[in-house]
């Protein structure tokens, strides 16, 4: 049996994870919703991806929130939804979505190429 505990203090299995991303309320920078229109990717598909995506990359040092990136697809389509953890008022801030560049990206585009 699994233990979902606050992402920040350990990286939740993705199960307890996108279960507690379903409750937060979210909300999109300007960089984010720019990029979404440019790049045809909708809300609802960025909210699939935090609520389904899997946390590929961990970024707890960042400031002034902690953040990560989560991958999931899309139909087809992989798509990278980077977010922070605003932990004083608990909303989930996105910060850009894009489709990974296959040369930078493995072909599960969960790992970046050396």
């Amino acid at each position: 049996m699994s233990i979902c505990l606050v992402w920040r203090k350990v990286l939740l299995p993705d199960k307890c994870y996108n279960l507690f991303m379903s409750t937060r309320r979210v909300i999109f920078r300007v960089h984010a919703i720019q990029r979404m229109f440019e790049r045809q990717v909708s809300g609802q598909n960025v909210r699939q991806v935090l609520q389904s995506g899997e946390m590929i990359e961990d970024y707890s040092d960042d400031m002034p929130f902690p953040s990560g990136l989560m991958m999931s697809k899309r139909g087809t389509r992989p798509l990278h939804v980077v977010m922070a953890e605003n932990t004083k008022d608990d909303p989930l801030v996105v910060i850009t979505v894009y489709e990974p560049d296959p040369s930078q990206w493995k072909a599960n585009f969960k790992s970046r190429k050396i």
